[in-house]
């Protein structure tokens, strides 16, 4: 069931807002949420799998491609949907079957990943703030995991 819209004087604004405001994860993540269910995506039991310490830098929701009546339209409703919500398109790669558009929005950079053309049916949305503070969230998180 998608989330009620946010009110427009919520940080990170309301579709419209051109995205001038400060966008926080839960921003994002109710922006995917709604696009993506908007579109026919059941978010999937695994879906946010964010490593501790990061969850105010990164998003993940993916979606049940399965449950969808066509992944492939409701992947590239998704990213309309996301489009009218100020999401910009920068680059889009097609290959094999698999669609991966990278879009941008307030300091946030989101990779909408679609393989469900293959047996695995998998579609995700992966969001990173590009801030300096979270630039080195994710580089201490890095070294962490190389120890």
């Amino acid at each position: 069931m998608p989330a009620a819209p946010r009110p427009a004087s919520t940080a990170g604004g309301g579709a419209g807002t051109g995205g001038d405001e400060a966008l926080t994860a839960d921003d994002v993540k109710q922006e995917i949420e709604t696009a993506a269910t908007g579109a026919g995506f059941v978010q999937a039991a695994t879906g946010d799998q964010v490593p501790p310490g990061l969850e105010k830098c990164m998003v993940s929701w993916s979606a049940e491609a399965k449950k969808a009546a066509d992944p492939k339209k409701s992947y590239t409703d998704t990213v309309a949907a996301l489009g009218k919500e100020s999401w910009k398109t920068d680059k889009t790669f097609s290959q094999s079957g698999s669609t991966i558009t990278s879009l941008s929005k307030g300091g946030w950079q989101l990779k909408a990943s679609d393989h469900s053309a293959g047996v695995l049916k998998l579609v995700m949305f992966i969001a990173t703030d590009t801030s300096p503070a979270c630039e080195a969230l994710f580089k201490a998180d890095l070294e962490k995991s190389k120890q």
